[in-house]
């Protein structure tokens, strides 16, 4: 079955970036400068910040749903970024991690869920989609338990 991953769109985080520490602490947010680690990934490209690249940690709300699964969590953007938005494609960066994958019917409600290696998200994107019922997917670091990006059916 073909899918559709897409990270976040960039411009609700771009005034951020302009902003000193103080003004970002009011919005819940820092500036960081990535290190040599893999650690810093962007939700807008999907791909992970190089050293010295300057991200914001922010908290978002990904699941807006008035149900029990409303949810937010703290995720890095990266200035200047392209949103990911791509059919049948699986960025290295989800790639890379152990990943949980959510199905949620079009009320918001969950429906099933699944950890997996990010080598194998294919099978389970298209086993969570069987289900008439899941209406979307979000697939969060299985980790640090933050979001990472959403997919729908293409």
């Amino acid at each position: 079955m073909s899918f559709r991953i897409t990270g976040l769109p960039a411009e609700p985080f771009a005034h951020l970036f302009s902003m000193p520490a103080a003004e970002l602490a009011r919005h819940g947010a820092v500036r960081r400068i990535a290190d040599a680690r893999p650690a810093y990934p962007c939700r807008v490209s999907l791909s992970d910040a190089a050293a010295g690249d300057e991200i914001i940690l922010v908290n978002f709300e990904h699941q807006p749903a008035a149900t029990p699964y409303r949810a937010s969590h703290a995720i890095y953007v990266r200035q200047g970024e392209r949103r990911f938005d791509a059919i049948d494609e699986v960025p290295q960066q989800l790639r890379r991690r152990l990943l949980s994958v959510r199905a949620f019917d079009a009320d918001g409600m969950m429906v099933d869920a699944d950890v997996v290696d990010g080598l194998e998200v294919e099978r389970t994107i298209d086993r969570l989609f069987g289900d008439e019922r899941a209406a979307y997917l979000h697939v969060d670091f299985a980790k640090p338990g933050c979001y990472a990006a959403r997919v729908d059916r293409a």
